[in-house]
C-alpha cells in the first residue's frame, strides 16, 4: 500500500463519518423520541427542539468515548498505520451498510453492538493475516486483540438488557401503585416530590457522572463536583420540588409533560455523549494514526503506540459531528420508522399489530400466564384486589379524542426516560459504550410489561416483535464481525481496486434499500387511508366505511387481474409479489373490521338492524379477503412447485370467469366510491351467469379427468379457484345488498323495491 493510497482512505473514512453519523441517528432517535412522541408531551416540533438541544450539549461530553475506537477492542502497538487504516476503512463500510439494512426495515438495533464487532471482525482478518506472514512465530492472535475490554464490553451490553427490562418493570409498577392510571389527583399530592427524585436522577447521572468525559471541564472543576456530590444533589432535590410544586399549585401546569422534555434532553444529550463515538471514532483514530504515522521518519512501518495514549478530541469537531446530527434527526424518514416500531410494541391500547405471532411468543405467554396463576394463589385476595384497583387501566388515563391519543400516559414515558438516561448515563462515566438502543428499548418493553400493555388480546404479537428486535441485535454482531472480516481481507489483498469494488458496493446497496424503504412508505401511506382518526359523527362514519370498502375492492380486482395472467403464463415473480399483497389487503381488512367495531360503539342498543348490517358487513369481508388470499397463495404454490401448467381450454375457462368476476366488482366497487344506490337485478343476473359457467366448466374437468388429461394437482388448482371466484361474487354482491339498504333508509324515498337485493336469491 502507497502513502498516496493512505491518503484517499484517509479522506474516504471523514466523508463515511459524516455517512455514518446520519445513518447512525436515523436507527438511535428512537432512544430518546420514543417516550415523548409516544406520549404526546408536546407538539413535535418542541420534542425535535428539545432532542437537538440534548445532543449538541451530550457530545461535549464524548470526549472520554473516542479511545474505545482507538485502543479498546485492540492494541494499536502491534499495528502499523496502513494495516490500522484498512481496518477502519473495513469497519465504515461495514457500519454504513448494516445500520442502513436494519433501518429500512424500522428495527432498531445497537451502533454500540456493530462498531465493537466490526472492529474485532476487521482486527481479527489483519492479524490473521500479520501471523501468516510472519515466521518468528512469537505473536498469537490474542495478543493482537484486546480480549479482556472486549469482553468487559460485550458482557456490559448482554447485562443491561436484562437491568434495563427489570428496571423498567419495577419503577413503573412502583409507580404506577402510587399514581394510577387516573394520576391527576395523586399529582397534584405528592408529584413534586417524584418528580424532584427524578430531576435529582438526571443531575447526578447526566453532570456528575457524565463530567468526567467532558472536552471542558478542568480537573478542579471535576473534583469539586466529586468532594461536593451530596449537597449539589440535595440542592437540586430540594430546588425541583419548590418549582415543581409552585407549578403545579400557582401555574396550575402538568409536571410530567416537564419532566418527560428534561427526560428527553437527558437521555438525548446521554445519547450523544455515548454513542458519538460509534460514528466518528474509527474515523478520528484513523486521522490520527496517519498524522502520527506521517511525522515519523517511516510512516509506512511505524507502530501506531501513539494511539495508546489519552487524546483529547477538539470541541470543534465534536460540535460540527453534533450538528450534522442534529439536522439528520430532523429530516429523516428512517429515523421516524424505527421509533413507530417501538411505540407499537409498547402501546397501551390493542388495535393492528405490526408483527404476528409465532409459536416461541405463544409458548412464553403460556407460560407467564401459568406463573403469574400460580402466583395469585400465593397471595392473599385482599392484597390482590388492592394492587388490582391501583395498576388496572382505566378508559380515563389517555384523555383527548380518539385520533389524538396517545399510545401511552405521561407516567410510563417520564419513567422510561429516568431510568434509561440513568442506566445509559453511569455506563458512559465507566466508560463503557453501553448500548443506548437496548437500553431505551428494554427499559420501554419492561415498563410495558408491568403496566399491562401486554394484554392477552396483544402479548404474542407485541413478544413476537421483541424477539424479532432481540433476534435482530444477535445478528447484528454476527454479521458485522464476519462483513468486516471479510471486507478487510479484500482491502489488504486488492488495495485501490478492492476498496473501489467496496464503495460501489455500498453505493448500489444504499440506493437499494432506499428504493426499499420508499416502497415500504407507499404501502404504509396507502394503509392510513382505511384508518379512523376520528369516530364521532355516525353518518361520517357510515360513509367512510363504504369508501374503505371500495378502495379494498379495487385492491382486490386489480391484485386478482395480475394473479390470473400470471398463473396463465407461469410467471412466478409476479406471484410471489401478489403474494406479498395478500398479506397488505389482510391487514386492512382487519383495520376496516375494527373501523366498524369503533362505529358500532356509537349505535344506540335500539339500532339492532343497523348492527346486522354491520356484522354482515365483517363476515361478508372477510369472506372475500379469505378467497381471494386462498387463490393467489394456490397459484403461487402451484407454479413455485413447478407442477404442470394449465392446460389451453382450462385457462380459455378460467379466462371467462374472471371476466365475469371482475366486472362484478367494477360495478359494485363504482356503487360504493360515488354512493349511487343499484338495482340488483342486472348484478344479480352476472352472478348466477358465473355460478352458471362454473357449473359447466366443472363438468368439462370432470371429462378430463377422465381421460386423464388433467392431473391431480392441476384439477384440484382449477376447482379450488372456480369455487373461490363463485364464492367471492356472492360476497360482494351481499356487500352492494347491505350498502343498497343502508342508503335506502338513508333516502327514505317510496318507491326503491327495484333497487333492494334483499329479494333476490343468490342460493
Amino acid at each position: 500500500m502507497s502513502v498516496e493510497l493512505c491518503y484517499v482512505i484517509v479522506g474516504v473514512l471523514l466523508l463515511f463519518a459524516c455517512f455514518d453519523l446520519m445513518i447512525g441517528v436515523s436507527n438511535d432517535a428512537v432512544n430518546f423520541l420514543n417516550s415523548s412522541i409516544g406520549s404526546k408531551a408536546a407538539p413535535f416540533v418542541v420534542i425535535m427542539i428539545v432532542a437537538s438541544l440534548g445532543i449538541l450539549a451530550g457530545v461535549m461530553f464524548s470526549g472520554g468515548m473516542m479511545e474505545v475506537a482507538r485502543k479498546g477492542i485492540f492494541h494499536p502497538q502491534f499495528f502499523t498505520m496502513p494495516e490500522l487504516l484498512m481496518i477502519f476503512l473495513a469497519v465504515m463500510i461495514t457500519d454504513i451498510l448494516l445500520l442502513d439494512l436494519f433501518n429500512t426495515y424500522g428495527l432498531p438495533t445497537s451502533t454500540t453492538v456493530s462498531i465493537v464487532f466490526e472492529l474485532l471482525g476487521a482486527a481479527v482478518a489483519i492479524s490473521v493475516i500479520k501471523l501468516l506472514h510472519t515466521a518468528d512465530g512469537t505473536m498469537a492472535l490474542w495478543d493482537y486483540i484486546n480480549t479482556a475490554k472486549a469482553m468487559a464490553i460485550v458482557g456490559g451490553i448482554l447485562l443491561s438488557i436484562v437491568i434495563s427490562f427489570f428496571s423498567g418493570a419495577v419503577v413503573q409498577f412502583i409507580s404506577r401503585l402510587i399514581f394510577t392510571f387516573d394520576y391527576q389527583k395523586r399529582l397534584k399530592r405528592y408529584g413534586a416530590l417524584w418528580g424532584g427524585m427524578a430531576m435529582t436522577a438526571i443531575t447526578f447521572f447526566i453532570l456528575i457522572k457524565g463530567a468526567k468525559g467532558a472536552t471542558f471541564m478542568t480537573d478542579n472543576t471535576l473534583n469539586w463536583i466529586q468532594h461536593h456530590t451530596l449537597t449539589i444533589l440535595g440542592g437540586i432535590f430540594v430546588v425541583s420540588a419548590i418549582i415543581l410544586q409552585l407549578m403545579i399549585s400557582v401555574f396550575k401546569i402538568n409536571i410530567l409533560k416537564t419532566i418527560v422534555l428534561v427526560g428527553t434532553f437527558a437521555l438525548a444529550m446521554a445519547f450523544a455523549a455515548n454513542d458519538l463515538v460509534n460514528f466518528i471514532g474509527v474515523p478520528l483514530a484513523g486521522l490520527t494514526a496517519f498524522t502520527t504515522a506521517l511525522a515519523s521518519t517511516d510512516p509506512m512501518t511505524v507502530t501506531m503506540e501513539a494511539l495508546s495514549k489519552a487524546v483529547q478530541t477538539q470541541t470543534g469537531l465534536l460540535l460540527l459531528a453534533g450538528s450534522i446530527m442534529v439536522a439528520t434527526l430532523w429530516v429523516s424518514k428512517k429515523a421516524r420508522t424505527v421509533t413507530e416500531t417501538e411505540i407499537s410494541l409498547g402501546k397501551q391500547d390493542e388495535g393492528p399489530e405490526r408483527f404476528e405471532s409465532i409459536w416461541v411468543s405463544r409458548k412464553i405467554v403460556a407460560l407467564f400466564y401459568h406463573v403469574f396463576s400460580s402466583l395469585r394463589t400465593v397471595i392473599p385476595q385482599p392484597v390482590r384486589r388492592h394492587v388490582a384497583a391501583r395498576i388496572t387501566p382505566t378508559p380515563v388515563h389517555h384523555g383527548g379524542s380518539a385520533g389524538e391519543k396517545p399510545s401511552f400516559d405521561l407516567i410510563r414515558a417520564s419513567v422510561n426516560l429516568m431510568v434509561a438516561s440513568a442506566v445509559v448515563s453511569f455506563a458512559t462515566s465507566l466508560k463503557l459504550p453501553l448500548s443506548t438502543t437496548y437500553v431505551t428499548f428494554m427499559v420501554a418493553m419492561g415498563s410495558s410489561f408491568s403496566d399491562q400493555a401486554w394484554g392477552r388480546e396483544s402479548a404474542v404479537f407485541r413478544i413476537t416483535g421483541v424477539l424479532a428486535v432481540v433476534g435482530g441485535w444477535f445478528m447484528t454482531a454476527f454479521i458485522a464481525f464476519m462483513v468486516a472480516f471479510v471486507f478487510a481481507n479484500i482491502i489488504f489483498y486488492f488495495n485501490a481496486v478492492g476498496i473501489a469494488g467496496l464503495m460501489i458496493f455500498a453505493g448500489f446497496m444504499i440506493w437499494k434499500n432506499k428504493k426499499k424503504h420508499d416502497d415500504q412508505a407507499k404501502d404504509k401511506e396507502e394503509m392510513n387511508i382505511f384508518q379512523f382518526e376520528k369516530v364521532d359523527d355516525f353518518q361520517a362514519a357510515v360513509s367512510d366505511t363504504f369508501d374503505h370498502l371500495a378502495l379494498q375492492l379495487k385492491g382486490i380486482r386489480e391484485s386478482f387481474d395480475r394473479t390470473f395472467d400470471a398463473l396463465f403464463t407461469e410467471d412466478i415473480v409476479t406471484l410471489r409479489q401478489e403474494r406479498k399483497r395478500t398479506k397488505q389487503v389482510q391487514l386492512s381488512t382487519n383495520v376496516i373490521v375494527a373501523n366498524i367495531f369503533k362505529v358500532l360503539r356509537l349505535l344506540q342498543k335500539t339500532d339492532n338492524r343497523v348492527s346486522y348490517n354491520y356484522y354482515q358487513i365483517i363476515r361478508r369481508l372477510q369472506k372475500l379477503s379469505d378467497g381471494y388470499r386462498d387463490t393467489v397463495i394456490r397459484s403461487t404454490m402451484h407454479v413455485s412447485n413447478r407442477h404442470t401448467g394449465l392446460l389451453p381450454l382450462q385457462i380459455e375457462e378460467l379466462m371467462e370467469i374472471k371476466k365475469v368476476l371482475l366486472q362484478i366488482f367494477s360495478t359494485v366497487e363504482a356503487a360504493l366510491t360515488k354512493k349511487q344506490i343499484v338495482d340488483c337485478h342486472e348484478i344479480v343476473a352476472q352472478f348466477h351467469y358465473l355460478r352458471e359457467l362454473v357449473d359447466d366448466y366443472n363438468a368439462n374437468q370432470i371429462e378430463r379427468i377422465r381421460s386423464e388429461s388433467s392431473k391431480t394437482r392441476l384439477s384440484i388448482l382449477f376447482y379450488a379457484i372456480s369455487g373461490n371466484c363463485v364464492m367471492m361474487a356472492k360476497q360482494t354482491v351481499k356487500l352492494l345488498g347491505i350498502f343498497n339498504e343502508a342508503f335506502i333508509n338513508r333516502s327514505k324515498s317510496p318507491d326503491q323495491t327495484t333497487k333492494s337485493c334483499s329479494e333476490y336469491s343468490l342460493d
